[in-house]
């Protein structure tokens, strides 16, 4: 505790709490997982719409001779992805379920089994979607 608490304690802890307040610990706690949940949310958002697009550009340009995206299509696509993905990430608010779960441990890696299925899944998804406008878009 920031107020109460030692010098000695102060510098071997991870977070002082300056109002020397459980409640505040609390409220750490819950930020810590909105964070955390966050990153994983904001990573498994960008890994997905950057590994389209690398499939797409690559194999289009072998498909067809030419990339069907331009390198200035491909920047502004990111762009509007980083901006409105980590937007949306950072104003979501903490809930008290994040509480109720366990925490996650130290050798917990960030990108989970779960993840990576998502990102395949969702990745095959936009691809046969994307491959079907680019190889049959004229005649539907």
């Amino acid at each position: 505790m920031g107020i109460a608490g030692t010098d000695v304690a102060k510098e071997a802890s991870d977070i002082i709490l300056t109002d020397d307040n459980f409640t505040s610990i609390v409220k750490a706690v819950m930020w810590g997982r909105n964070v955390y949940d966050s990153i994983s949310k904001f990573l498994q958002f960008q890994l997905t719409v950057n590994l389209v697009a690398i499939i797409l550009a690559f194999a289009g340009a072998l498909l067809i001779t030419d990339s069907p995206l331009r390198a200035i299509q491909m920047l502004w696509v990111n762009l509007i992805m980083d901006t409105f993905a980590s937007l949306a990430l950072a104003t979501e608010t903490p809930t008290e379920e994040l509480l109720e779960r366990l925490p996650y441990g130290r050798t917990k890696p960030l990108i989970s089994r779960t993840m990576i299925k998502n990102i395949l899944g969702q990745t095959i998804y936009q691809l046969i979607v994307l491959f079907t406008f680019l190889l049959f878009g004229r005649s539907l």
